[in-house]
């Protein structure tokens, strides 16, 4: 209370002057504290994004792991197809045709149905089919049982529809299998004309081409001509390796010159042209060598044709979505009359079917369907073998020459 008697200790008057911390004089110098230029931060809410929520980043890897794991599936498959593709076929003789034949087939082939290619290669469609056939029939089954609102409806419908469609989708698979099936045998008669044509052409250097003077250059010619199915295979298979195919046909020089062409089967064709050239042969023997050349340039036409121009695209496309569209609709179609049992139906329909499918786009693709590595080195194989016989033959008449005897007319020689 004393101190409240007294207003001139509670003035409030402002005669207080404020006097700065530093008095900086023209030619002071900062402190040494002070010599770091200030910083400053700015805090602006366009600076930074705000933090995303907790749940934002868990949900984001979910999805990532949901989507892997859906490609993973057809990513698996799909190696497999390929691997399957890049195997080597093998002829047929007579041992593999008793067994293909055989009694036993049908459970040999039942039981290695899960290494067949063509089957897994559907597991990705036909686990998807059958996969929409659970939910549909479990759909229905959750409203029949009340245990969605009344306003859900049944999903189900008239099979009438897929009666009328059924003969179309039959004849799309069979009309598209007919027509992969025609590339195929297409591509087995152009090899064939190329391996016979390889025997021929060999056959008639060997028999035509005088060996004392130009040993070496025929030498050359016949590997050649022993190398060009070699190119031609590598040339329509993919992730072929022509250098390791040809190193023990072609010298080191004549490889790298093969190997740097962007058309290996025509610079195998150009090697064997510029030999018949250097060859002393008459000319009527160097055309008809040459004209034994036309069925490799046939054998190119025909593969290139079949590697660049596939079934219409539009027919493959068709029969695809009439596939895709008749599977999902049929548990609907199917659910009046079988109720769960659409499921295992789904997938036996969607097994069979797919499975013709897929026959018919491999088969379109001929060339690794036919034995070409096995076709190719029975060629070599043949003219390896005509050589060598030529020159048994050869030693064999010059020795008749030298050891012959005049007969007699009662076939007794004369000594």
């Amino acid at each position: 209370m004393a101190q409240s008697s007294n207003p001139s200790k509670l003035s409030l008057s402002s005669n207080f002057t404020p006097k700065p911390l530093l008095k900086l004089h023209p030619n002071s110098s900062l402190p040494t504290k002070l010599k770091r230029p200030p910083t400053f931060k700015i805090l602006s809410s366009l600076s930074l994004p705000p933090p995303p929520p907790p749940n934002s980043k868990v949900t984001s890897n979910k999805t990532l792991n949901l989507v892997s794991l859906l490609r993973a599936i057809p990513d698996w498959a799909d190696r497999i197809q390929e691997r399957g593709m890049k195997q080597n076929r093998a002829l047929y003789n007579h041992e593999k045709w008793v067994d293909h034949r055989s009694s036993w087939r049908h459970l040999r082939h039942l039981l290695s149905s899960l290494q067949s290619r063509v089957i897994l290669s559907l597991v990705p469609p036909v686990l998807a089919f059958t996969s929409v056939a659970v939910v549909i029939a479990g759909y229905n089954t959750a409203v029949d049982l009340h245990w969605l609102p009344g306003f859900f409806p049944v999903l189900r419908a008239s099979s009438l529809p897929y009666q009328l469609t059924a003969p179309a989708l039959a004849l799309l698979l069979v009309f598209r299998t007919e027509a992969s099936y025609s590339r195929y045998e297409e591509g087995r008669k152009a090899w064939t004309k190329v391996i016979a044509g390889t025997n021929d052409f060999a056959s008639q250097v060997i028999a035509g081409v005088d060996n004392s003077s130009d040993e070496s250059i025929k030498s050359a010619l016949l590997h050649y001509i022993m190398a060009f199915p070699v190119a031609l295979k590598c040339h329509v298979m993919y992730d072929s390796d022509i250098g390791r195919d040809l190193q023990n046909l072609l010298e080191v020089d004549d490889l790298a010159v093969v190997l740097n062409s962007k058309h290996r089967p025509r610079c195998i064709i150009e090697f064997i042209s510029q030999t018949l050239k250097v060859l002393n042969l008459e000319e009527s023997k160097r055309t008809m060598l040459e004209s034994k050349i036309s069925c490799f340039h046939e054998g190119i036409g025909i593969c290139e044709q079949l590697m660049g121009i596939p079934i219409p695209l539009s027919y493959t496309r068709l029969t695809s979505r009439f596939l895709v569209l008749w599977h999902l609709t049929l548990p609907i179609i199917l659910w009046n009359d079988c109720h769960w049992v659409v499921v295992p139906a789904t997938f036996i329909s969607a097994a069979s079917l797919f499975c013709i499918e897929e026959v018919g786009v491999l088969i379109e693709e001929p060339f690794p369907m036919l034995a070409l590595d096995e076709l190719c080195s029975v060629a070599q194989n043949n003219i390896k073998e005509a050589i060598a016989t030529e020159k048994v033959i050869q030693a064999r008449l010059i020795g008749k020459r030298r050891h012959s005897y005049k007969h007699s007319p009662n076939g007794w020689p004369n000594t």
